[in-house]
């Protein structure tokens, strides 16, 4: 009788060992029991244990691809632990409240100066400019500032009897542009005017540019740093053309550098190249803090030369401890994190700091186009000698897989390597696009090689390309 009473006792802790041993997740992780999943396009009824929520979210999350890999970024998607830090201690201030979190808005204000200085503005002190959420949003406000100047000097036209009144304002650009540019001449009503690639050249030409100039153009778009192949736009030259033009008409078209990715590239690698507030034409620049700026996103920022470059009707102004702060945004509340994160990079690296990051980065993409070059197999455009940045295609010879297959086995392997076709005028030709950032070693770019050089085999004895969806294609990134 005491076996037979005893035996339950030692059943029930086998269980409780047996799950020791072996714990069953739904067991651990209850959402009735694992069994069943909370709905997903309305709110659960009752709420679930904090625990339970995060493993549901994690696990979905895991799926994503993972974005040390993602080759067809430019955002950063590496920072060291203490910025996080900061990042998590920052992220319920709202940057709009400057009252409130007047320290944020003075770190603000110190990497305007220092964006100011780097870029060479005549007078850092009286350089205007702000943080954004990204590129987008800076060239958003760019756009609106030179299409306001434009508007006053049309007004001024008009009162001299030059100006009939009725005349749509324009923007001259390459074909190449960020897609933001679409949208602000398509939001602020601007007919948007772009010089084709030609041949080899897949950027804006100066004297293409100019000639598309007349009396109501509001400016001219250029790219530190084109994302469909990583090659800087020859600045100065579409400066001096525009010098030529005003000699030859009388008109004055100011010029605005989208920096997105090349304005914290060059600054520290290409020293010698004069492309920003050094050409008395260059009226505005941004960039993204969120790509080269090496901060995780999002963050951009947008400078005029002077307070004569943002009409002082755009600019809303919140004062704080006293003083005056000027804010021009498209949004109103957004997390002060980033600026946060943005200022600490800028004390962490310095000029030097930078300048070895970059050149580190720049290094390592010409090194791998190198090694994709010797394969035999693929034709370089460009080999991340200016941005880190590198677009190939496949040699003329090579008939039996195209850069889409490449794309999708590579793929296979984790690795994200856009492949699209090129615009108008050009859409003969498809590319495969590596962008290297800080974060992407040596060691990651071996890794990368001995995958391709491992797909390779078995593409080469196909009997022909497999074909690709264009809707289906990987998506070309900015």
């Amino acid at each position: 009788m005491a076996l037979h009473h005893g035996g339950t006792r030692r059943d029930e802790s086998d269980e409780r060992r047996r799950l020791a041993l072996n714990p069953f997740y739904g067991q651990a992780n209850p959402v009735g029991g694992m069994t069943t999943a909370p709905p997903k396009h309305r709110l659960p009824d009752s709420p679930l244990p904090p625990t339970t929520a995060y493993q549901l979210v994690h696990d979905e999350l895991m799926l994503d691809g993972n974005a040390r890999l993602n080759l067809a970024t430019f955002v950063t998607t590496w920072m060291e632990p203490q910025a996080g830090v900061l990042m998590g201690e920052c992220r319920d201030k709202n940057m709009i409240d400057k009252d409130e979190y007047p320290r944020t808005a003075e770190l603000e204000r110190r990497c305007v100066a220092m964006l100011a200085d780097l870029w060479h503005a005549p007078d850092p002190a009286t350089a205007v400019g702000c943080s954004t959420t990204g590129s987008s949003e800076a060239c958003m406000l760019a756009g609106m500032a030179l299409k306001r100047r434009w508007a006053q000097r049309a007004a001024t036209r008009k009162e001299g009897g030059r100006y009939p009144g009725t005349a749509r304002p324009n923007l001259v650009m390459g074909v190449n542009v960020q897609v933001c540019w679409e949208k602000f001449c398509n939001f602020w009503e601007v007919e948007m005017r772009q010089v084709p690639m030609e041949g080899d050249r897949f950027h804006l030409d100066p004297e293409a540019a100019a000639a598309l100039c007349d009396e109501n153009t509001i400016g001219v778009v250029t790219v530190l740093g084109s994302t469909f192949d990583g090659s800087y736009e020859p600045i100065g030259e579409v400066c001096a053309a525009l010098d030529a033009l005003q000699e030859r008409t009388g008109l004055d078209v100011p010029v605005h550098v989208d920096g997105a990715s090349g304005a914290m590239v060059a600054p520290f690698v290409d020293e010698d190249l004069v492309w920003d507030f050094r050409l008395p034409r260059v009226s505005s620049i941004n960039t993204s803090g969120h790509k080269y700026g090496l901060v995780y996103p999002g963050v951009g920022w947008a400078l005029w030369r002077s307070p004569a470059e943002l009409p002082e009707e755009l600019v809303f102004r919140v004062t704080y401890l006293g003083g005056d702060m000027p804010t021009f945004a498209l949004n109103f509340s957004r997390p002060g994190a980033q600026v946060v994160a943005q200022y600490y990079t800028f004390l962490r690296l310095g000029r030097e700091g930078y300048r070895a990051v970059q050149q580190t980065t720049r290094e390592v993409a010409r090194s791998l186009a190198d090694r994709i070059e010797e394969i035999g197999d693929f034709r370089l455009l460009t080999r991340g000698d200016q941005l880190p940045v590198f677009a190939f295609t496949t040699a003329p010879d090579v008939t039996a897989f195209d850069v889409f297959d490449v794309s999708r086995r590579l793929r296979e392997r984790g690795w994200l390597v856009p492949a699209y076709t090129f615009p108008e005028n050009r859409t003969d030709l498809s590319v495969l696009r590596v962008v290297c950032r800080n974060g992407f070693s040596a060691d990651l770019g071996a890794l990368l090689m001995e995958d391709l050089e491992r797909i390779l085999p078995e593409l080469r004895s196909q009997p022909h390309p497999l074909g690709h969806d264009e809707a289906m294609a990987t998506a070309f990134h900015h």
